[in-house]
């Protein structure tokens, strides 16, 4: 006698109930699998860490010497960190800039490297701040030169910063008083300068 269509969808019914088990432990499977194979990529990256007194041992010490130097820029990093923070709250409102957001510039992801030792994650965590403080104070800079002064030099200009090409070029006082509320205006969403279209194209000088 053949099956009824009840016993039918039952059969398929424990058939896709087997598949989703079946799924499962395959998924299990995966993710362990992902599991062992990334903790033994960290014990890997952790075989290549250098112990504290054979890192020292192999430093010279001319470098040991000047390392108080290069630290005793915490200041220096945390006073300017603290202007350009209160600057650009005081004053970017007042001439309505868009303000820099500072998360963008300060990144600390590299504390946690396991094959680094606690002397090479300090030291990446100290340039990473004064990096990102210097690159974050730099386009607050840059940001106050487009709305007071956006000319071009009259020589060429090394590591200018992204802004610097949507500015007037040197000695064109024309453009400059016709154009220059316009380009104190004109940012796009991450508060770069955008070029005139009416201008002919930045040459970067």
């Amino acid at each position: 006698m053949p099956p009824s269509i009840e016993e039918l969808l039952a059969r398929i019914q424990s058939l896709q109930d087997q598949m989703e088990q079946e799924y499962a432990r395959l998924r299990d499977q995966l993710e362990q699998q992902r599991r062992t194979l990334a903790g033994r990529f960290v014990e890997l990256q952790r075989q290549q860490r250098v112990g504290l007194w054979r890192y020292l041992r192999g430093t010279r010490f001319t470098v040991l010497l000047t390392a108080p130097i290069i630290y005793a820029g915490w200041p220096v990093f945390a006073l300017l960190d603290g202007f350009v923070s209160l600057y650009q709250a005081l004053c970017f409102p007042v001439y309505r800039i868009p303000k820099v957001r500072r998360a963008d510039y300060l990144v600390f992801d590299r504390t946690d490297l396991p094959y680094l030792n606690a002397i090479e994650k300090f030291n990446c965590f100290y340039c990473s701040y004064g990096n990102g403080v210097i690159a974050y104070a730099r386009e607050i800079a840059a940001r106050t030169e487009q709305y007071w002064c956006p000319i071009k030099h009259a020589r060429r200009l090394y590591g200018a910063h992204d802004r610097y090409p949507a500015f007037f070029e040197h000695g064109d006082a024309e453009a400059f008083r016709q154009g220059l509320e316009r380009l104190r205006r004109q940012y796009d969403e991450g508060g770069h300068a955008k070029p005139d279209a009416g201008q002919p194209p930045p040459d970067g000088r």
